[in-house]
């Protein structure tokens, strides 16, 4: 019995994503929010990190391919919690979500206005606002995941963001350049 205390001693404890009324997963570590995007670039920014959107559908087992398996791996998460806020938002949802620009949406709304089609869909953000509200929506985000990635390509994804490689090329780019 002793091998067993000493194993989980060790083990940092991991909160487990609940189920939501909403039926979509969520993470014990996603931004809490007054859904207004700019204040959530301005409170990620100030910490240091970069916004993120993730769009989830009830459902969706992609969504929870996302939430079991890449949230579950403690390296992808550990490196999202110290460089990210995550935002998740229904494709489908009224929640009332205020953007950039300080125009007022549901989330069903939002999502039709950035051209969200899949889920999971995750949208990243510049590192700063400056100038986002002018900009059209579709030029406000540096980088989009349109559905499910594996793990190793997720955590490169924000690795991506992170590293603002979105500046030099393609994510097809950096993923080649990685494995080169």
């Amino acid at each position: 019995m002793p091998s067993l205390i000493a194993a989980t001693a060790h083990s940092p404890a991991r909160a487990e994503p609940a189920l939501g009324d909403d039926g979509l997963y969520h993470e014990p570590w996603f931004l809490n929010s007054f859904l207004d995007l700019r204040d959530d670039l301005e409170t990620a920014a100030s910490t240091g990190k970069r916004l993120a959107i993730m769009w989830e559908l009830r459902g969706c087992r992609y969504c929870r391919e996302t939430h079991l398996v890449n949230f579950a791996d403690p390296e992808i998460t550990g490196y999202i919690r110290a460089n990210f806020e995550v935002l998740q938002l229904n494709l489908v949802g009224a929640r009332k979500v205020t953007d950039f620009d300080g125009k007022e949406f549901s989330e069903k709304e939002l999502a039709e206005r950035y051209a969200i089609r899949f889920t999971p869909t995750f949208q990243f953000f510049p590192a700063s606002g400056d100038g986002l509200a002018a900009k059209e929506p579709a030029a406000r985000e540096v980088a989009r995941a349109p559905g499910y990635l594996k793990p190793q390509h997720f955590l490169a994804m924000f690795r991506f963001v992170r590293e603002m490689a979105y500046e030099h090329g393609s994510f097809r780019d950096y993923l080649t350049a990685l494995k080169g």
